[in-house]
């Protein structure tokens, strides 16, 4: 059965590497209704973004034409249509005010987000999905502090002035995937439920691990090897090791400003907020879904709100 869209206002899409969803919202920026598909950029067939976003938005469209604002990988190289990165700082406005237009085949209009970007000593950083969830957090009040985001890339961003300001990218997800699939590390890795005790003690050794890091990382091996640890605790001991390591790079990079705010998953972000505990920083935590207040807040700057 289809929601009655009759308050509805704006369709907003994440449409990332692996993932899809999209959201209903009403005048206030409120969720209607969502819905997900598995179909994120990299899988879909013959890249038919357009199909996929026919078949999944025609109920709402079948009812009214909304305005629709997209953002994430969609937007990137291997998505339906590149748009550009811009410099920072850069807020709502500014995000608003360069939207990309992209007319589908039954001529509905998305408005295509850019990607950010910044430099550090001459090279390039960027992001494409994570400021509209930061420009969501500045919607609900947050105008200052530094975004933890967790994920493949994990990205720690800058926050001032209701404006992202500057933000570093860490692959600690990447490399954890990487080191547990491809390396003789995942070799005695075994499933389990989360094991928070071997968690928190890799945690304190990525973070004083410093440039030791990589001899460190072969005592994952090692200490299972002589009953240091459990098998079973091995692939949280690497995970814990390798975030307390981006810890300790993402504080030393810049000064995090405070309040610590850890956007995204609520498993991803339990481990961060953990480890950030463990080495004595506070943190709280921003909605689930604050990527839909985001598109609320560019789409209200841009005028697409009726």
């Amino acid at each position: 059965m289809n929601p009655d869209i009759t308050n509805a206002s704006l369709i907003g899409i994440d449409w990332g590497t692996s993932s899809l969803r999209a959201y209903l919202l009403d005048h206030q920026g409120c969720i209607l209704d969502v819905k997900n598909t598995d179909l994120g950029i990299m899988r879909v067939p013959e890249m038919n973004f357009d199909g996929v976003f026919t078949e999944l938005l025609n109920p709402w469209f079948d009812q009214r034409e909304l305005p629709v604002i997209a953002s994430g990988m969609i937007t990137s190289r291997n998505g339906w249509l590149e748009t550009p990165y811009q410099p920072l700082p850069t807020n709502a406005e500014a995000l608003a005010n360069s939207l990309v237009p992209l007319t589908t085949k039954q001529g509905l209009t998305l408005h295509l987000m850019n990607g950010v970007t910044v430099e550090h000593e001459g090279a390039p950083d960027v992001i494409r999905g994570e400021e509209t969830q930061i420009v969501g957090a500045i919607h609900t009040g947050i105008t200052n502090g530094t975004f933890v985001m967790p994920g493949t890339h994990s990205k720690w961003v800058s926050g001032g002035d209701g404006s992202i300001q500057d933000f570093s990218t860490f692959m600690s997800g990447e490399v954890y995937e990487a080191l547990s699939k491809h390396t003789i590390l995942g070799a005695l890795m075994s499933a389990s439920t989360f094991a928070e005790k071997q968690f928190i003690e890799g945690v304190r050794h990525g973070y004083d691990a410093g440039s030791q890091l990589l001899h460190n990382l072969f005592h994952v091996r090692t200490r299972p090897l002589f009953g240091k640890i459990k098998e079973e605790t091995v692939s949280d001991y690497l995970s814990g090791m390798l975030i307390g390591a981006e810890i300790r790079g993402a504080t030393e990079r810049t000064t995090a400003a405070e309040p610590l705010i850890i956007v995204g998953r609520n498993d991803l972000a339990d481990r961060y907020e953990k480890a950030l505990s463990a080495i004595g920083q506070a943190s709280k935590r921003a909605e689930e879904n604050i990527v839909a207040l985001g598109h609320f807040a560019i789409a209200t700057a841009a005028g697409l709100i009726r």
